[in-house]
């Protein structure tokens, strides 16, 4: 039986690539159990974004994917899981990701199978269409400017300190207020120069 099918019945689903705290191990990922576990997601496999992409942290490490193609250096192939998602818990998703409130948006990406140890791809060079959640293109470009013009490739634990959970969030204002107030504040200084 494929994933898109239940007892005779065929369920629309959704190709979600997660790059950040949906993924196994981290703050969100908790949701997509519940998900798998009532038969409204299925792991496919791991992933990493055709096009370089930045990926960067906002307030309270928040990790956000930025649709700004061809950004320069500070740009990599992001690495992720990808997941089909039931409609049902797609809703979940969108509404953990702040869709309707402006936090994200969720848009078409490109991506590749990774490599295996035997260097063999689970889906061989097959570009797959999937759908991802970016940041919000009101504030895309001023949280890449934020961060320096430096992003990463892999959302890993040393970003992950920086997460602070909902619950323990300022409950005073918005999420999108914390992020407008991140990119308004001081950018970060530069790197120290390489020493030779």
């Amino acid at each position: 039986m494929s994933p898109t099918e239940s007892e005779g019945t065929t369920r629309s689903q959704t190709l979600i690539f997660s790059y950040g705290t949906l993924k196994r191990g981290f703050a969100n990922h908790g949701l997509m159990q519940g998900l798998i576990s009532s038969n409204d997601a299925v792991y496919v496999g791991d992933y990493h974004t055709v096009h370089e992409l930045p990926l960067v942290c906002g307030p309270a490490g928040v990790p956000f994917l930025l649709n700004l193609p061809g950004s320069g250096s500070g740009s990599h192939r992001v690495h992720g899981e990808l997941y089909a998602v039931s409609d049902r818990g797609l809703v979940l998703i969108d509404e953990l990701e702040g869709i309707s409130l402006g936090h994200y948006e969720r848009l078409p990406i490109q991506l590749l199978a990774e490599r295996n140890l035997d260097g063999d791809c689970g889906g061989g060079e097959t570009v797959v269409v999937a759908e991802a959640y970016f940041a919000h293109r009101s504030f895309a470009e001023e949280m890449w400017r934020k961060n320096g013009k430096v992003g990463f490739g892999v959302y890993t634990e040393n970003e992950a300190k920086e997460y602070v959970e909902r619950d323990a969030r300022p409950k005073d204002r918005g999420f999108l207020e914390d992020i407008r107030l991140f990119v308004s504040s001081s950018p970060p200084p530069p790197p120290p120069p390489l020493e030779a």
